[in-house]
């Protein structure tokens, strides 16, 4: 699939959109998207955390375990999961833009690991990269919403 990449502004902070994103229990609760998260380690979000994320995508529900493999809090966080013979590798960065603005980006990059990985990739990648674009395109619309409403002071 290559890299997807979306980016929103929101009218934030960037420590309370850090905060928000990176709040991974509470995710579910924010990301319309996302069904449900097991949080897997005990503590604050730090490099080696992971979760359990789960969505319907297609009609199917789909877990997939993410850990936090780079972080450089409030400006940066990298999840990775592997998943179908695939290693997917998100990073956010978050940059000041102006009096309580924050500009989010998101580059999601995928390497097939497997042949069949590489096979299907090749036939997929045309739908599927829209397809992805779009389901982190509504995160990001989420994440905006809520820390847009927090910062209005009605959540």
């Amino acid at each position: 699939m290559g890299d997807v990449k979306c980016e929103v502004s929101i009218h934030a902070p960037v420590d309370e959109v850090f905060r928000r994103l990176t709040d991974f229990g509470s995710l579910a609760e924010i990301v319309s998207g996302i069904t449900k998260v097991d949080v897997l380690t005990e503590g604050p979000t730090a490099i080696g955390t992971r979760f359990c994320e789960t969505r319907v995508i297609f009609g199917k529900t789909a877990t997939e375990t993410m850990e936090v493999t780079a972080m450089e809090a409030p400006r940066m966080i990298e999840l990775s999961a592997e998943s179908c013979g695939n290693h997917y590798r998100t990073v956010h960065t978050f940059e000041p833009t102006g009096e309580g603005e924050t500009l989010v980006k998101l580059n999601m990059h995928s390497t097939p690991m497997t042949t069949g990985a590489k096979i299907m990739g090749a036939v997929m990648t045309p739908l599927m990269k829209g397809t992805m674009r779009k389901l982190l395109e509504n995160d990001m619309a989420d994440l905006k919403r809520a820390c847009e409403r927090s910062a209005g002071g009605d959540d």
